[in-house]
């Protein structure tokens, strides 16, 4: 017998089942996120025992979605975007296409109407901006080339999204009024569009001014609280005047708010106190999308769920691969991205929440994305492990990475004339990230020969407009080292964020020039101490040499000798 729980005791259930089941989903090293939903289910009315009241967890919902959207808008960079624009935005919009027309087509072959089979397809094209982000940063992959290019790519993916949540309500036959319902289809998205652009005039000319200066008055006053709920009522008072006033709905309205605030000095300070109301409601709302899901369909339409899932784990993840190397990226940039976008998330709930409310899409469509998300997101962490086997694999068989190798080879090696021009003692730096970056630049003011290795061509062909020595390719290949001049360098820098790579192209370089000397970038101590063990010439982790650059600026200041510029320590 199900018992209708009261607010408090819904909220306190969910976040209790989540936490206990979101605690034995990271013991078995799966997201949490499938503790979550399954904490969601256990809770719903579809399994025995104790059953939340629905229609409170749909509005604790409504209030995850409007913090999770808000906190996208508040961490959105178009700067991100355009430095891997080249591969991210043909990449995104070619994988949704495919991805969305392999949905339409099982929405067809299962007697769905096509703006169904759209919506569930585009439900199934966008992958989860949490699940990637805690990879990226459970690898260490987050400042590389590789992982830039990822979340660029998922960037893309959520501005796509972002105009199916402005198209949907004008698809929707049963939320229009009667004069609207008088008019086309083309016709409600039109005036759909000019809403929404409205709603942007309004924000761009007004919220970019008067969000900001809200929270700067309030930040005066010195009160965290009252900091706290300005920012609460920022983000929930924002959408549910976009939905009212403009029709908009409140994901977007939220999203929007979120981009006004991250133009200001205050987005920082925003996103500190936004961060646990965000975390904790977008829990409710994990809880609350399981409650909607009906275990049934694993038992009555388990070929539909695994197609679902081979759409998600098998499909996209070889388009994506397919993409990022027809565009001339290296073997591992394609698996990491293609691992990385083999799942879906957030927005495919918000979209398939959106359209069975708006009668779009039938629940059956809800519980097979429902079903996908589960297994899709369990499965991830798999996936990203496989990816360095799979490229080992490579490494070990030239003949079948070169097979996949369509690199433009004015990118991949040097010309003639710049190899005429390097001298015996030059340096090879392999990844120009943050710290690459850093190590380049007092390579240069030292007045030393340098080539500079990056998987993102991009990058590379700025460096190049710069005058710089740089190529694009896989460093733990040996072709690219060659091409890198490495019969001419008597030393290599590796500052790959990723501890895997940089062990094989230590291995790679040594098999090509045994006397060359090595230094290594690390993340911790145990590859300190493992890169000791391989006898390398020097290794070391930022931690440690912003220390030392501490020590050597206080040694200075305790002599009497200030140093005529801080930034050189």
């Amino acid at each position: 017998m199900h018992d209708n729980l009261p607010l408090v005791t819904t909220i306190a259930l969910g976040l209790t089942a989540a936490y206990i089941f979101g605690l034995i989903a990271v013991r078995l090293r799966l997201s949490p996120i499938v503790g979550y939903l399954i904490a969601g289910i256990l809770l719903g009315p579809f399994t025995p025992g104790f059953t939340a009241d629905i229609s409170m967890a749909n509005q604790l919902a409504e209030i995850g979605i409007v913090l999770l959207m808000f906190g996208v808008g508040l961490h959105f960079s178009i700067k991100d975007l355009m430095e891997v624009k080249g591969i991210a935005i043909p990449g995104a919009v070619g994988q949704i296409l495919v991805a969305t027309g392999m949905g339409a087509f099982m929405g067809h072959m299962l007697g769905w109407s096509l703006p169904s089979g759209i919506l569930f397809g585009l439900a199934l094209s966008v992958a989860s901006t949490v699940v990637l982000l805690r990879a990226l940063e459970e690898h260490s992959l987050t400042q590389s080339s590789n992982g830039q290019i990822a979340v660029g790519w998922l960037i893309v993916e959520d501005l796509a999204m972002i105009l199916a949540l402005i198209m949907l309500p004008a698809l929707a036959p049963n939320v229009t009024g009667s004069d609207e319902a008088a008019h086309s289809p083309l016709m409600q998205l039109a005036i759909a569009i000019v809403k929404v652009g409205m709603f942007f005039i309004v924000m761009l000319v007004g919220g970019k001014r008067l969000l900001p200066w809200l929270l700067k008055i309030t930040a005066k006053t010195k009160s965290r609280e009252l900091f706290t709920l300005a920012v609460f009522a920022v983000a929930v008072g924002v959408a549910y005047g976009a939905s009212e006033l403009f029709g908009v709905s409140f994901a977007l309205g939220a999203f929007f708010a979120g981009m006004m605030i991250r133009e200001s000095d205050m987005n920082h300070e925003v996103a500190d106190r936004a961060l646990p109301f965000q975390d904790a409601f977008a829990v409710l709302f994990f809880v609350a999308v399981g409650m909607l899901f009906n275990p049934a369909i694993l038992v009555e339409q388990p070929l539909n769920v695994l197609m679902v899932v081979l759409i998600i784990v098998i499909g996209k993840s070889i388009i994506a691969l397919l993409i990022v190397i027809m565009f001339g990226y290296p073997l591992k940039t394609g698996l990491l991205v293609s691992a990385g976008l083999a799942q879906i998330g957030e927005f495919s709930f918000i979209l398939v929440g959106l359209g069975v409310l708006y009668g779009i899409l039938p629940p059956e469509g809800r519980d097979l994305i429902l079903a996908g998300a589960l297994f899709s997101i369990a499965l991830n962490p798999f996936l990203f492990n496989a990816i360095n086997s799979v490229h080992a694999f490579a490494v070990r068989h030239p003949r079948f990475s070169k097979s996949l190798d369509l690199r433009d080879s004015n990118l991949s090696h040097l010309a003639q004339s710049e190899h005429a021009e390097l001298h015996r003692d030059l340096v090879i730096v392999v990844g120009y990230g943050q710290i690459g970056r850093e190590i380049c630049d007092n390579i240069l003011d030292a007045q030393m020969d340098l080539v500079i290795v990056d998987a993102n061509r991009e990058r590379v062909e700025m460096l190049r407009e710069l005058g710089y020595h740089a190529i694009t390719g896989d460093a733990t290949h040996a072709e690219t080292l060659r091409q890198a001049a490495i019969d001419k360098a008597s030393s290599i820098v590796i500052a790959v964020p990723d501890s895997f790579e940089g062990r094989r192209i230590l291995e790679t370089a040594r098999e090509l020039k045994s006397n060359i000397h090595v230094v290594v970038r690390a993340h911790n101590d145990a590859e300190v101490y493992y890169f000791h063990s391989q006898k390398v010439d020097f290794v070391t982790t930022p931690a440690r040499e912003m220390g030392r650059a501490i020590i050597h600026y206080l040694e200075h200041i305790r002599s009497g000798v200030v140093p005529l510029s801080k930034t050189d320590f």
